[in-house]
């Protein structure tokens, strides 16, 4: 994820970092604090045996969810497979920060660059999304601790100061923005009060599952797809474990991970985001910090974070690196990075020093489906039996079920508002192969910090990737 031009702040600096983070750090388990539950529903069984379905959804996070309950929605006749490599909800559904935004582009300024023809209605496809979400999660009983906070948008350097006023939206002053959060970092903000929700993203995941299956839907776990390929009958697929699958239709949700279809696989890369959570805050610590609105919160530099309370009264923390490890590679051993939870644990202190003290119960990572343009884009394959999206960037919480939406709309041949956006019909462009994509993007992050800590001025480098359509702005 990443947010407009910004130096990095100074309470970010080395010498600022306190040096008692290893203690806060001391207790912190390598375990996703979202899925760290005792009513984490258990694993539904593999496939073993030769299966075919009308629709066949491949992944088990949002954006595959969503396709089950939708699909059935759409019509309760259809027979519908989904099937999760690993356990529903796991990888980027369940690590998450639960911000569910409206935005459909990552903020409306990357979008009207893109498309500005287009901007407003995607914007109001946008809004709309977010209002269904809503009402879907009331109607089918899914309780995932859903609160439309809004998200407020801070300023820590004078500069930035002028980055919020020029955003058009009403600024917050010093004293008005450290009333609704306390932090001696913050010089103004931006409250937007109705653009995002809050949620538990593993308990959504869940949710949407038991809701798919009341539905109809078959889900199996441990179940991941090495091969597929046109059939007579419309698509077949093979499993890891050799079982073969046969679907009139198919829609991929695979997004971080290798993509079933060679001609997508360059679009996108596995970038890692980094999470830290509190212990609960005491009823005086929590008073101190105010946030009675218990907004979503970021700060707008390049390198930012975002942060939350949790329902318990916890803070997730995270953001700040997005690392990126050579090959395109998701692996386990990726998600644990002492240097990255101690640069975290430090600004943590600097932002709330009023919580000295506090110890992080629980630090993880996560692997972000990143594309050139910041948002998803959409696409066919195999004459149209097989729908995909991907690329969501950190903005899958909500932006997944459009994508579902966009998925079901091509897969059924219908012409809509969605298919018919330039946003659904082009692709980004492509990162390179390797080395070229991890010398790019080191010498992007290389550069993005510069600007961070030179009042957001983007260098020669910078300049020729946003004339590329290529800037990192959202």
């Amino acid at each position: 994820m990443t947010t407009s031009a910004g130096r990095t702040p100074a309470r970010h600096s080395p010498k600022s970092l306190r040096a008692d983070v290893t203690g806060s750090l001391r207790d912190a388990e390598p375990r996703v604090f979202w899925l760290d539950r005792a009513d984490r529903p258990e694993p539904r069984p593999a496939l073993t045996a030769p299966a075919s379905a009308d629709l066949i959804i491949v992944g088990g996070g949002f954006a595959g969810l969503w396709t089950a309950v939708l699909a059935k929605e759409r019509d309760p006749g259809r027979d519908v497979l989904l099937v999760e490599g690993d356990r529903i909800g796991w990888a980027a559904s369940g690590r998450n920060g639960g911000f569910c935004s409206a935005s459909l582009t990552h903020g409306r300024e990357n979008g009207a660059r893109r498309f500005p023809g287009e901007i407003n209605q995607v914007d109001e496809l946008g809004r709309r999304n977010l209002d269904e979400i809503e009402e879907s999660l009331r109607r089918h009983g899914i309780g995932c601790d859903f609160e439309r906070t809004g998200s407020l948008s801070v300023a820590v350097e004078p500069y930035q100061v002028a980055l919020l006023r020029d955003s058009g939206e009403p600024v917050l002053d010093q004293s008005g923005v450290r009333s609704e959060v306390n932090s001696p970092t913050y010089l103004a903000g931006v409250w937007n009060r109705h653009d995002t929700a809050l949620l538990h993203p593993a308990r959504l995941a869940w949710g949407l599952a038991a809701t798919a299956e009341r539905l109809g839907v078959r889900i199996a776990e441990e179940t991941s797809i090495r091969r597929i390929r046109k059939s007579a009958s419309g698509v077949s697929l093979t499993t890891g474990g050799g079982v073969n699958l046969t679907a009139r239709r198919v829609a991929l949700g695979t997004n971080a991970f290798p993509s079933l279809l060679r001609r997508t696989r360059l679009y996108t890369v596995p970038v890692y985001d980094y999470v830290l959570v509190t212990e609960p805050l005491s009823a005086s610590q929590l008073a101190s910090v105010g946030w009675r609105n218990r907004q979503g919160v970021d700060d707008i530099a390049n390198q930012f974070h975002y942060y939350r309370l949790t329902p318990d009264n916890r803070i997730l923390w995270g953001g700040y690196d997005a690392v990126y490890h050579y090959g395109r590679h998701v692996r386990p051993r990726y998600e644990q990075r002492p240097q990255t939870f101690a640069k975290l644990a430090g600004h943590f202190f600097v932002t709330f020093p009023q919580l000295e003290g506090i110890r992080f119960t629980h630090r993880w990572a996560g692997a972000i489906d990143t594309c050139t343009r910041f948002f998803a884009f959409h696409g066919t394959a195999l004459d149209g039996r097989v729908a995909y999206v991907q690329g969501f960037t950190g903005l899958g919480v909500a932006a997944t079920r459009f994508g579902a939406q966009v998925m079901l709309d091509q897969l059924d041949g219908q012409q809509t508002a969605r298919t018919s956006l330039g946003l659904v019909r082009r692709r980004p462009l492509p990162f390179p192969p390797e080395p070229f994509a991890y010398a790019g993007i080191q010498l992007t992050r290389a550069a993005l910090a510069a600007a961070d800590r030179s009042e957001g001025h983007r260098n020669l480098w910078l300049r020729v990737l946003d004339r590329l359509g290529l800037g990192f702005d959202s």
